[in-house]
């Protein structure tokens, strides 16, 4: 079936993706892939292709394309991954991460946008994303330790769980701090954790049961 929506996609990432610097293949052939617009709510699909996030009820947003892709390429990913994420919220970077690694683990605490996530991820063929509700500052122990992990709101600090669920040279991409945060770039070496700084970022905070 045609996909009236494919030459916006097509757009998006063009301009706002390879346009700034994104050279990720398999990143690339994610966003081209990913049908967006249905993962923002029925009132705001106009706005599923432009270069901003968008709200997705809750009080929480998709964020907009070109930082999907940043955060996702950031985490040079193999295939045969397993992520975790923390914040499902919509799912569409849930859907971005399983169409290159073998498994995704995303949690979620907001029990409403999990469960949508959950329908549209099944109806569009996801049989590689696993679904918690629940706090994801605390991760997702069993399924540990995983080769990468991505943040998709803010904490005030790194929780101490997404440390430890880290694999050993591991890599994990969060935004950090209060009201205006920075992207890191976190790898677990034998040492301890080395903490890179990327850009500066506006997310939604991170909600915690604590």
């Amino acid at each position: 079936m045609e996909d009236p929506w494919l030459e916006n996609r097509l757009r998006m990432v063009e301009t706002q993706i390879v346009a700034r610097g994104i050279k990720d293949e398999r990143v690339i052939s994610a966003m081209k892939k990913v049908p967006r617009h249905l993962f923002v709510p029925p009132d705001m699909i106009d706005y599923a292709y432009n270069d901003e996030p968008v709200p997705i009820g809750e009080g929480q947003t998709i964020s907009q394309p070109y930082i999907v892709a940043y955060m996702t390429e950031a985490l040079n990913l193999k295939q045969e991954d397993k992520v975790l994420e923390v914040g499902t919220g919509s799912g569409y970077q849930s859907a971005i991460l399983a169409e290159i690694v073998s498994e995704v683990y995303t949690v979620e605490i907001i029990a409403s946008l999990s469960l949508r996530a959950q329908e549209l991820l099944a109806k569009l063929g996801y049989r590689n994303i696993h679904f918690k509700i629940g706090d994801g500052s605390f991760g997702w122990e069993e399924n540990s330790p995983y080769d990468a992990i991505i943040v998709t709101a803010a904490p005030a600090r790194i929780p101490r769980p997404l440390e430890e669920q880290l694999k050993l040279n591991g890599r994990m991409v969060i935004p950090v701090g209060s009201t205006f945060q920075e992207l890191f770039l976190v790898t677990k070496e034998k040492a301890g954790l080395r903490k890179k700084k990327l850009l500066p970022v506006r997310f939604v905070p991170l909600i915690t049961a604590h």
